[in-house]
Order: C-alpha cells, then structure tokens, then sequence
C-alpha cells in the first residue's frame, strides 16, 4: 500500500520507448509496447502486483511496523497508524491494482518465495520533478530491515530498474537523494507550475 496521493502525470514518448520528463502530459507513464512485469522472482522473494488479492498479508507487514515505516518511508503519523480498518486497506489495494491496470504507475509487493508472507513493498512511479523519468520508494517491515534485507533488496531494485524498465533517469527519493533535497526539489517543480 503507497498512501502517499501524487499527482501522476502521464508522460510522453520521444521515440525511443523512453519515456520523456519534459512533455509529460501528452502520453502514458511507459510505452503501450512495454510489458510491464507482473512476476520478478528474486533471490530470496519474488515480486507481485498489489491488489485485493494480497490485502490481508499487506495488512499484516504494514501494521507490523508502523513506527518503523513513519521513520523511513512515510516520515508521517498519517501511514501507517493504528486507526486503518479493514476497508481502508482494502480501498487502497483496489486503488494500486487500477493504477496498475491503466498503466499510471506499479506498485509491487515483495512476498517470500511461497507468496505467504509481504516482506515490504516497492511503487514506481512518474517523477512529480523534472529531469526524472520516474521515482521509486520501497520499504520493508522493521523485522526485514533488522534483518539487513533494506540494504539488499534495494540494490537489487536498483539493478532491477535499469536492466528490466524503459526508465533512463530514476530518482531513488529518501536513499540515492537525501530527502531535503527530494523535498526541495519538488517544493520547486510545484512552485514552477503553479
């Protein structure tokens, strides 16, 4: 689940399959042609769309490390906390599968091998800065980061990206940028459009 709402902006084409930050309006995120993955089988876990399907086990890893990811992810008490019902986490799964399906942005669990348990999630998504093609965030539950799996499964996200996606500049919010300097930059492209 991303609670964070971002204005998604499509982006445009340039001929290449690459998708373009400078005339974002016009076209999709990625390429009609793409085939976006829908299984990644990793080392140690493979990724999947989120959806209805995964609602409860997704649940159960956000809920198991609230404070963890109010830190690292969200830097916000807004998500995760206490007060998310049933209905909530359900809203939001329908809300990424859609985002999915029409190609807006991709949101993936990282479950264990057998697909039982979420061991944190990962969102690609159009850049709201210029410059970038896309953003990607990740985070995985506080038993998994005490485990040392942050660290791994984002160098493989990293690999991952550039070999797999038609993304040539990726922003990594909160890791390859400092988040004041994500903030920042945002706080610029905002003001510039508005």
């Amino acid at each position: 689940m991303l609670p964070l709402l971002l204005a998604m902006p499509a982006m445009a084409q340039d001929g290449s399959g690459y998708a373009s930050a400078q005339t974002r309006e016009a076209a999709p995120f990625v390429a009609a042609d793409f085939k976006v993955p829908t299984l990644v089988e990793g080392p140690d876990f493979k990724l999947v769309p989120l959806g209805p399907d995964l609602v409860r086990i997704d649940f159960d890893a956000y809920m198991s490390s609230i404070e963890h990811l109010q830190k690292t992810f969200t830097r916000s008490a807004a998500w995760p906390h206490p007060g998310i019902t049933d209905a909530d986490a359900m809203k939001d799964m329908v809300t990424e599968q859609g985002r999915f399906q029409r190609r807006e942005s991709f949101a993936y669990a990282v479950l264990t091998p057998d697909g039982k348990r979420e061991r944190g999630c990962v969102y690609v998504y159009p850049s709201p800065v210029p410059g970038y093609d896309a953003m990607v965030t990740l985070w995985v539950t506080k038993a998994e980061y005490d485990a040392g799996f942050d660290a791994k499964f984002y160098a493989w996200v990293q690999q991952w990206i550039a070999k797999d996606w038609p993304l040539r500049s990726v922003a990594y919010p909160g890791r390859a940028i400092d988040w004041g300097t994500w903030d920042a930059l945002e706080a610029a492209s905002t003001a510039k459009a508005g």
